[in-house]
């Protein structure tokens, strides 16, 4: 009985400690890279899925936020938000387990690939099923831009600033970049604005 209460406190002890949470942040962003078809922005569902449903590890608005800021950064969405998450659960330790957790997949796909593609290149049913995984995660985007949409737009400016976001990448070609600091910009004289306006009554 003694044995069996020190290897359940043991177990326990070993959950609670730093070590433990870094192992389930390279786990969760390695099944993450490792799963996701589409490029960075694919990955964004499955992030708010782990890091907000089933983990906690964010809220709603601060993965929204996580969001904005690794968007705006130089580099892949997937690695910086993977780098953030793991800084704000476990810090530098947590950075470098959630980072290499969600680049190793990608690694090891490409070398097989390189390795094996003369094999699987032509074949017909490899080129479907990719085309099918494109159209599925195209809507997986979808529904979590929603998601996202319903927790953060909830004035009409903000609805404004997303509508005018949304036409100058998409009409006009503008980078992410240039669009997530013109609303920064925008949000910054909007609150200057609207606090002057009450200071005046």
């Amino acid at each position: 009985m003694r044995k069996l209460r020190e290897r359940k406190e043991n177990k326990r002890a070993f959950k609670e400690s730093g070590a433990f949470q870094c192992l389930v942040l390279f786990w969760e962003f390695f099944k993450m890279g490792l799963f996701t078809i589409g490029g960075g922005m694919a990955m964004i569902p499955q992030i708010q899925q782990v890091a907000v449903k089933d983990r906690r590890w964010l809220s709603e608005e601060e993965m929204i936020d996580c969001i904005a800021l690794c968007q705006s950064l130089p580099g892949v969405i997937a690695i910086n938000s993977a780098t953030y998450i793991g800084r704000r659960v476990k810090g530098i330790k947590g950075s470098l387990s959630a980072t290499l957790g969600v680049v190793m997949p990608s690694f090891i796909i490409i070398i097989l690939a390189v390795t094996f593609l003369g094999a699987i290149g032509d074949n017909r049913y490899i080129t479907g099923a990719f085309t099918g995984i494109k159209a599925a995660v195209s809507g997986l985007i979808a529904v979590t831009a929603v998601k996202l949409g319903r927790q953060s737009l909830t004035s009409p400016f903000q609805w404004i600033l997303a509508a005018a976001a949304f036409i100058a990448i998409a009409v006009f070609g503008v980078t992410a970049l240039w669009a997530v600091l013109g609303g920064a910009m925008a949000g910054i004289i909007y609150t200057a604005a609207k606090k002057g306006r009450e200071a005046e009554k």
